[in-house]
């Protein structure tokens, strides 16, 4: 079975399994002041759209967008489980976040992650991101809560 993605309207077991295994993924090297994932309640909100990508069947990532007032999107929660990465799963679920992001109006799309994500960083630069400095609530945060964040935007067209 070729990769599905599956656009979720409300939480399920396996958008929790993905979840918590990004959560665990982020906590070994992050504090927990330095981790600003939503939450499985705050990614089923009005204003964010969130997937799940499977592979034969098998939830193998996730993603979600996140719409804000002023033009942008922000990307959330993008994950793809160890076993399952190599394999473009998570280039079907940006490229697919990306047109949401467009059909919303949105102008630019935001991103952060962490420093020791260094294989996120790559990827997101390979797809056209671009180090920015701090946006939305994050330029608010205290400098202890986004030492190690790394932000990113694109500008869509």
């Amino acid at each position: 079975m070729p990769l599905l993605l599956e656009h979720l309207e409300a939480p399920t077991d396996d958008a929790r399994m993905l979840i918590d295994e990004l959560d665990a993924e982020l906590s070994g090297p992050y504090s927990a002041e330095q981790r600003h994932g939503l939450s499985i309640a705050r990614v089923f909100q009005p204003g964010v759209m969130f997937f799940i990508a499977r592979l034969d069947g098998d939830p193998v990532g996730c993603g979600g967008v996140a719409f804000e007032e002023d033009g942008f999107a922000e990307i959330k929660r993008m994950y793809v489980r160890p076993q399952a990465r190599g394999r473009d799963i998570a280039r079907t679920l940006l490229a697919r976040l990306e047109q949401e992001a467009r059909a919303h109006g949105a102008t630019r799309l935001t991103l952060e992650t962490g420093d020791a994500q260094h294989a996120a960083l790559r990827f997101y630069q390979r797809a056209g991101f671009t180090r920015c400095a701090a946006f939305g609530a994050y330029a608010t945060m205290p400098a202890a809560a986004t030492e190690r964040s790394v932000f990113f935007e694109k500008t869509l067209l």
